[in-house]
This record gives C-alpha cells, sequence and structure tokens, in this order.
C-alpha cells in the first residue's frame, strides 16, 4: 500500500477514529486504526466492539492495500510531524514507512484482514437532524447520566421518537434531564437508550453545523450516525427505561422567576467555599420579591439576595449547588423558572413549552441548615 496525503487530513481522520479505539482490551488488534486503501477511498476505522467510527479523507492512493498500525503510536507521530506531504507505505511484512519532509518512521503494522469491521446494520428508516440540533441536545441532556454502571440504564440516554417529536431522557437518580425537539419530518415510533459514552463522543466529533445534517438509522441492537464523511456505529443499551411519567407533576405551590445568569454566578460563588469532596447544600429561602441563598460550609458561610418575581408560597429548600449549576449552565434564556412543591419534593426548571426541562431532587434540609 503506498498513500500520500496532507498531515491535516491525517490528523482529522486520526481524531475522529481514535475516540472508538478501547483503552483496555484483550485483542491487540483492536488497539490498532485500520488504514484501508483497497479500494477508491481512503478509509480509517476503529472500533471497541461496543462503539465503532469510520470516516474517509482526502488523498492519493497510489498503491491499493490495507493496514491495521497501532493507534496510540501512529497518532502520536502524525502529531509531530511537519506540517506537509506525507507519504505512508508497507510492504508484505506490514512493514510501515511513514515519511514526511526529511522526517521517517519505521514502524510495525498488523495485518488489516485481522481487524474487526463495523457491524453490518441495516440502513431503513432515517431520521435526519441538523448536526447543530443534536450537538446540543446532547450538551442539554449528557451531564446527568450516572457514571458508574451499577445500573447500566443510567449510562444512557433515552432517545423517544414519535410522530415529528424527539425526546431526550438522562437521570442519575438524583436528577432527570428532558429536551424535546421538533423534527421538520414525521418518523415511526422508535424508543432506544444509546450509551452516554456514544453520544460523548459523537458530541466532540461532531462539526455542530446549523445548515449540515445528521442521518441516523435505529435497529433493535444498534444506532447509526451519518454526517460528513463519518460513521459512527454504536450497540444500544437492553432493557425498559425509566417512566418518568408520574414523577413530572405539573402541580406547584412555589413559582419563581429569577434572571439566569445571576442565579448561576451566585451558586457559582457559594462553590468556593466547598472542599472537594464535601456535600454541602445550597439553601434557598424563597419569599416576596428576592431569594436569599446561604451556604455553611467548614470553610466559611456566605449568603447573597437576588431578585424574582413570585407566586404562591414561600419555601426554605436546599439542593445539591452542582446539580443546579450544571442546569442552569446549558440553558441558553436570560430568566428561568423554577416550580417547587415543599421541600421535599423536586424542584423543576423548565420553559412555558417544556422544550427543556430539569428536575432536581432536594438534599435533606435540617441537616443542612444545622451543618
Amino acid at each position: 500500500m503506498k498513500l500520500i496525503c496532507s498531515k491535516a487530513n491525517l490528523l482529522k481522520g486520526v481524531n475522529i477514529v481514535s475516540k472508538a479505539v478501547p483503552t483496555r482490551t484483550t485483542m491487540n488488534i483492536l488497539e490498532c486504526i485500520l488504514i484501508d486503501a483497497s479500494t477508491d477511498e481512503i478509509k480509517f476505522t476503529a472500533n471497541d466492539m461496543e462503539l465503532g467510527i469510520e470516516t474517509k479523507i482526502e488523498g492519493e492512493i497510489v498503491e491499493h492495500g490495507i493496514i491495521a498500525l497501532d493507534a496510540k503510536i501512529f497518532s502520536e507521530i502524525v502529531r509531530k510531524l511537519p506540517d506537509n506531504e506525507v507519504t505512508i507505505e508497507t510492504d508484505n511484512s506490514f512493514q510501515t514507512l511513514i515519511t514526511c519532509e526529511k522526517a521517517k518512521f519505521n514502524i510495525i503494522g498488523k495485518s488489516g484482514e485481522d481487524f474487526s469491521y463495523l457491524p453490518y446494520v441495516e440502513r431503513m428508516d432515517s431520521i435526519i437532524m441538523s448536526q447543530f440540533t443534536l450537538k446540543e441536545v446532547i450538551r442539554q441532556t449528557i451531564f446527568s447520566i450516572a457514571d458508574n454502571d451499577n445500573n447500566k440504564l443510567m449510562t444512557g440516554e433515552l432517545f423517544e421518537i414519535s410522530e415529528n417529536q424527539l425526546k431526550v431522557v438522562s437521570l442519575d437518580g438524583h436528577r432527570i434531564s428532558i429536551r424535546n425537539i421538533n423534527l421538520k419530518d414525521y418518523y415511526k415510533y422508535k424508543k432506544v437508550v444509546v450509551p452516554g459514552k456514544t453520544l460523548n463522543e459523537i458530541s466532540k466529533i461532531l462539526p455542530g453545523s446549523a445548515d449540515k445534517e445528521v442521518v441516523i438509522y435505529i435497529t433493535d441492537n444498534h444506532i447509526i450516525f451519518e454526517f460528513d464523511q463519518t460513521t459512527v456505529v454504536s450497540r444500544l443499551i437492553e432493557g425498559e427505561y425509566f417512566r418518568i411519567e408520574q414523577m413530572l407533576s405539573s402541580d406547584y405551590e412555589t413559582k419563581v422567576r429569577i434572571n439566569k445568569k445571576e442565579l448561576l454566578d451566585c451558586i457559582d460563588r457559594a462553590t468556593l467555599l466547598i472542599k472537594e469532596g464535601e456535600k454541602k447544600p445550597i439553601i434557598m429561602n424563597v419569599a416576596d420579591g428576592h431569594m436569599e441563598l446561604k451556604i455553611n460550609s467548614f470553610i466559611g458561610s456566605m449568603n447573597e439576595d437576588i431578585d424574582i418575581d413570585k407566586e404562591g408560597k414561600d419555601i426554605l429548600i436546599g439542593f445539591n449547588p452542582k446539580f443546579f449549576i450544571d442546569a442552569l449552565r446549558v440553558i441558553d434564556e436570560e430568566e428561568v423558572t423554577l416550580y417547587m412543591v415543599n421541600p421535599k419534593a423536586p424542584c423543576f426548571i423548565k420553559d412555558d413549552e417544556e422544550s427543556y426541562i430539569y428536575l432536581i431532587l432536594p438534599v435533606n434540609f435540617n441537616a443542612a441548615v444545622n451543618g
């Protein structure tokens, strides 16, 4: 095999597919990036058997062939080459010569025939949305998936498609994030759980252009995302997702309209007094016309007043400050509305159309006041 392409194109391809190279595996071949120039296209592929990514890059194929190169070594070499044209040549013993200007690297590859290709998935009933929309939806929900495997379903996000609506849900037992998106077309009903890892990696490699599209295919076991010259194939998480409907009550005793930036900045300041690993809640004392926020920790205490519009009862309630910060950071509106029932019931942050809903459970408030 012999290829010639720019360092920029090589680096782009390597950066995209390396998101699917496993960090630990018993199959050495999976620690490689497959370079496939056996047809008229140059394709890079990586696959950890749960998530596979393939991308096409521009370049000249002088001699057709296929090789698997150690992902770590290959990506480091490409990264540090001069910004110029790169030649990659392999021989029958998988010796691979990488040349750029006066730099020459000789590394041993593996047979491309042994590589685990992406699974064949039948592409039927595509769902189309803008890259921007998908990237935003992930950004606005991914922070509230669980990061441990105690419950596999919590490490993924629900994608539920009904007619022209996409509903994306994530939860970790303490909070729920929901985004409701209007799609341009009408689709068959589908409900799947997509691994959070897949969505995280997609959000990193998705350019996020508002006028370019992502095509999504869903089968019983897999989901495929196609955009630009890249294909991402991921296994789905099996199982019935949590029934969250009964938690989404529209009853409230207290409704608060508040400037989002002021609330976010205030909670952010309060966390200066919390050491890593310390669980100190922020206490919200909601009264007519203002909300007092207080925090007490071993380092010290802080309190601050924010002007609000309030309907309903006064309330004193405590929350994990991080959960509030995570939700407020991804809301783009200037003002947000909080709905509360009592100090032991969840607080909802949502807009009138319910295009986003963030549910945050309060923390035990007596312990908080005394702590």
